[in-house]
């Protein structure tokens, strides 16, 4: 995982900054599972000393993105990746770190197929849960994101 975690971090460090700055880790990757960790400290807490909404909302980002983008990039393919929109339900405070776990992986991989064997934009709906493990089992937020992807000319 430590590759995938160097991954993020030079993603974010040369593109999105934010990514860098709130230290994501991979913890797990495989064909099942995306878990994403983001550590509550300075960076990422509110006056309330809970994690920050922005920076779940970029949890549930990575969550949601990562496997799309590892397929991109393992296919060759110029393919633009976006979100058209975000839903998030925001259930208790997150007050300690947290993981953000995406388990539609073989949807997501067939969903990058599909946009390269069609050449059209498409979409898919991207179902993450972000918990806080110290705290218990239960999740803290629900996000639904659209991914949304297009052959690049």
């Amino acid at each position: 995982m430590i590759k995938d975690t160097l991954f993020v971090r030079y993603f974010g460090l040369t593109k999105v900054p934010l990514i860098f700055f709130v230290s994501p880790s991979v913890l797990k990757l495989d064909d099942q599972e995306c878990r994403i960790k983001i550590p509550l400290n300075r960076r990422t807490r509110n006056h309330l000393k809970s994690m920050y909404f922005g920076v779940l909302a970029t949890g549930a980002d990575l969550a949601g993105g990562l496997v799309a983008m590892k397929e991109i990039y393992a296919s060759k393919k110029k393919i633009a990746l976006s979100f058209k929109d975000f839903h998030a339900e925001f259930l208790k405070r997150a007050e300690g770190d947290t993981h953000f776990v995406c388990t539609q992986i073989p949807e997501i991989k067939n969903f990058v197929k599909e946009v390269i064997a069609s050449g059209e934009r498409m979409n898919f709906p991207v179902h993450i849960e972000a918990v806080c493990p110290d705290i218990g089992p239960e999740p803290v937020a629900k996000f639904v994101l659209t991914l949304s992807l297009k052959m690049k000319d």
